[in-house]
Order: structure tokens, then sequence, then C-alpha cells
């Protein structure tokens, strides 16, 4: 059997998988606030404690570049290494991919149901395809088709430069560059992004803040799911926190669009995350599809390419799928 884990800077989900059952059906897995624990490995070894079953080999995602079987988690303090963790569990093998490589992986094997179309287009058979994802970050890759299977490539995009349209983002850039010296897109786009939005439209008066609303976000540590919250109440019990919604989706459309015209994502793009999860009663009224399109001598281009919204745990699928092919391979080959 497999164990597969999706690690993130907020949470971290393991899973135990059987070659006959799939990646899409675990058999035990459990959540754990990845925070909390010193490791990944500290995180396994209490993971086994409630799952003893035997495992052969483990394949994880990490929120972070992989070189060489070791990856430094961009927004934790751990270091993972395969040699580790392998030697750790006694295991026959451990496979490490970039946690947007391994949603990569997974929209290929998402179920129907958990699709939802964002933005009608045609999808060209073997064309390229796009996957953007914020979460407590922003993840990017992409996949190219080999001329027998898609094959998945990871990136660090949402680490480059915030492109701003129009003369409320360019406020914000410039709100933002008096914080950090690089604003890069995770900056304005992803989970941790969210309350920087919400203090740029309140500093620069551009909706007022509700009292209630203020008080709750005084006494959060984490602001983000209180603003998303309040954004999307019916009717949203805060103007400010609903602008703070609308400004995130034009900049998620735009950036959306960007990365589709950069790999020429003529097989589709899809658009996977924590944050869009939260979002999907929103995304698909309009605004997300203006943005995305907004392309200028090249919207007709982009307004080809079909957008999808991918829900559940995606990275846990493809890192599940991805290591259950590695064991079949290994079981051949031995």
């Amino acid at each position: 059997m497999l164990l597969a884990g999706d690690i993130g800077g907020t949470k971290t989900e393991v899973a135990i998988f059987a070659p006959e059952s799939g990646p899409s059906k675990p058999l035990v897995s459990a959540r754990f606030a990845s925070g909390d624990y010193a490791s990944l490995e500290a995180i396994v070894r209490e993971f086994r404690q409630q799952a003893p079953q035997p495992i052969e080999a483990a394949c994880f995602d990490v929120a972070g570049p992989v070189r060489g079987g070791r990856a430094r988690i961009t927004n934790l303090p751990w270091v993972v290494e395969t040699e580790a963790l392998r030697q750790a569990f006694g295991l026959k093998a451990v496979w490490l991919l970039n946690d947007l490589e391994a949603v990569a992986h997974g929209v290929l094997r998402a179920a129907p149901e958990a699709k939802i179309t964002l933005h009608a287009g045609e999808v060209e058979p073997g064309g390229s395809i796009a996957v953007i994802a914020p979460g407590t970050g922003l993840g990017e890759a992409y996949l190219t088709w080999d001329g027998r299977a898609y094959r998945a490539h990871p990136s660090e995009g949402g680490h480059t430069g915030f492109a701003p349209i129009g003369p409320l983002q360019v406020g914000l850039l410039d709100y933002m560059s008096k914080r950090w010296s690089h604003v890069s897109v995770e900056r304005v786009c992803s989970g941790m992004a969210l309350p920087g939005l919400y203090d740029y439209l309140r500093d620069t008066s551009y909706a007022p803040e509700t009292p209630a609303v203020a008080a709750r976000l005084a006494a959060a540590e984490d602001r983000a799911p209180i603003i998303a919250a309040a954004a999307l109440a019916e009717p949203p019990e805060c103007a400010l926190c609903a602008a703070t919604i609308d400004l995130f989706i034009d900049i998620l459309g735009a950036e959306t669009g960007d990365l589709a015209l950069k790999v020429l994502a003529t097989g589709g793009v899809y658009l996977a995350g924590g944050v869009p999860g939260h979002l999907r009663a929103v995304l698909p009224n309009g605004r997300f599809e203006r943005a995305y399109t907004h392309k200028g001598r090249l919207s007709e281009v982009v307004a080809r390419m079909p957008v999808t919204l991918v829900l559940g745990s995606i990275a846990l699928l493809g890192a599940a799928g991805y290591g259950l092919d590695q064991m079949q391979e290994l079981a051949v080959s031995a």
C-alpha cells in the first residue's frame, strides 16, 4: 500500500491507498495543522499510530521547489528529504513532487461532479494545459502532451511580479511596494493576500469598515476566512469585505489569462486550490470571466481556452495517482 500526503503551509493531509482501490478512494485519511508540527516526520509518526496498515512506499507533494529529492517548504520551516523519510519509516521508495505538479496530475483524474465550468471554450486534443491554484500561497503548473500521455511540469510562477490592470490595482502595487521590495502575484492573489487587499481598500477609503466585522478581524489570528465569510453572506455583511473579494477575483482572472497565454493552454485551464473552492458560489458570476478574457489583441485567443474549476483534494489525488503508478512500474521492473 501507498502513503500519500499533501503538505501545505496551513494544513497537511495524509492518507493510505491500495492499488486495487485507486487514488480516489483512500482507505484512511487525516488532516493536521502544519504549523503545529516540527516536521513532516512528526506528522507521519502520529498518523501511523492511528493507521498502522503496512505500507511499501510514500509519495508527498510539497509547497516549494523540489531538487534532488529535497525540498524546503515555502511557508513552513521544514526541509523534506526522500531518503530521510525512506529510512525513517522503512519504505522501499519515497517520491517527492511540487504541490502544483501534484495538482496537475490530479486535475486529469478528477471526477466530473468535481468540475465547474467558469468559461466555455474549445479543447484542442493534445494541447498544453495550464493549472493555477490559490491556497495559502499561489501555485502554477502546466502539462504537455508527449504523444502518449500528459506530462506535468512544476513552476514558481506565483512568485513572478504582479502586473496591475487599471488605477485601483496600480494603487495596490504602490501600496504593497511600501511593504515588500518585490510584489509577487502571490502577495495579492492567495489566501494570505486577502488581509492585505482588505487593508489597502480600507486605508484608501474605498469602502467603509463594518464595526462588527472589524472587531472580529482585530481578534483573529487568520483574517482571511472572516473576510471571505462576510463577503459571501447573503446579503454581504460587509461592503469592504465584498470589495476585497471582487478585487481578488479581478486579479485571479487576469493572472489566469496571463498563464493561459504563457503556456498557450489550448488544452484548457484548470483552477484549483482552497480559495477558489470557498469562492465557488461567486466565481461563475462573470467577473472572473471578464478579467480572464481581457487580453487586448489576444482576447480572442484566450476566449477559446476553457476554464474549469476543480473542487476537492486535488493535490492529494494527484500525489496518490503518481505514487501508485510508480509502485506499479517498480513491480513490473522487479
